[in-house]
């Protein structure tokens, strides 16, 4: 297998807050190449921040910022009536948050995903994409904007060049599709997978076939750049481990997306 295929391998962290700890940091950095950091508006708060950059940093692993709606108690998973006004300045405030732990330690953010309920909007939505296209572009045009993968493709990369920056696309091994290309709600059944055996595989079709089977047996295409695995995930550490060794022994190089988006 050529070593042209190239992947990067993604998750979200640093959603600790205060005392409350969640996820598998300090386990499932390592094996990444991007980590999305909370920002402190549905998990992290300023000495998470500080201590996952780090952490990052300590294994040479990208950092973007993870923003997402003011909803600490529903993690960022309740949709918000926000408008796009709204929407550009939660994601300028807690991107540039980041961006100056990540500046302070001696880096630069690479991306920026958008967590939870804003996320799933956009995809809903393509004036959300927008809203945070032009929310980046006004950050710091290097920063990455990560999208989900799917036939809406083409459309998101015309909507990066109108705002200057690259869009990085995004598939996730972990959760069930339908067959439209969007993700099965976390509130309906078998939408996270958990066996790793299976999660591995289907990272494997992603990025060797750029497309994956929908929970109704249809196929679809996603040519996704980054694979997502969550860290909230009980399997996360064993599954993110998995996937990378066998990308690796299919001969995908599982670099940091800034090196080919």
């Amino acid at each position: 297998m050529s070593q042209k295929i190239r992947i990067d391998l993604n998750s979200d962290v640093g959603e600790s807050f205060g005392i409350y700890k969640l996820g598998l940091d300090e386990e499932v950095i390592p094996h990444l190449t991007s980590a999305n950091i909370a920002c402190g508006f549905h998990g992290g708060d300023p000495g998470v921040m500080r201590k996952t950059v780090s952490l990052a940093k300590q294994y040479g692993v990208e950092v973007g910022a993870h923003p997402g709606f003011p909803d600490l108690i529903g993690f960022g998973r309740r949709n918000i009536d926000a408008t796009l006004e709204d929407i550009r300045d939660y994601v300028v405030y807690q991107t540039g948050a980041l961006q100056a732990f990540a500046v302070s330690q001696g880096l630069r953010l690479q991306h920026m995903k958008a967590h939870g309920a804003l996320y799933n909007m956009a995809v809903a939505n393509p004036k959300i994409w927008e809203a945070m296209a032009d929310a980046v572009s006004r950050v710091d045009k290097e920063i990455i904007l990560v999208a989900l993968a799917s036939s809406k493709n083409e459309s998101l990369l015309e909507m990066g060049r109108r705002h200057g920056i690259r869009i990085a696309f995004e598939a996730f091994p972990d959760r069930a599709y339908r067959n439209d290309g969007s993700l099965v709600p976390r509130r309906e059944k078998e939408a996270v997978i958990e066996d790793h055996e299976v999660v591995a595989r289907r990272a494997l079709k992603m990025a060797l076939e750029g497309k994956v089977i929908a929970i109704d047996g249809t196929e679809i295409e996603l040519r996704p750049d980054t694979l997502c695995v969550h860290g909230d995930n009980p399997a996360a550490v064993q599954m993110v481990k998995k996937i990378r060794e066998e990308l690796k022994a299919s001969g995908v190089n599982v670099i940091s997306m800034k090196w080919f988006v």
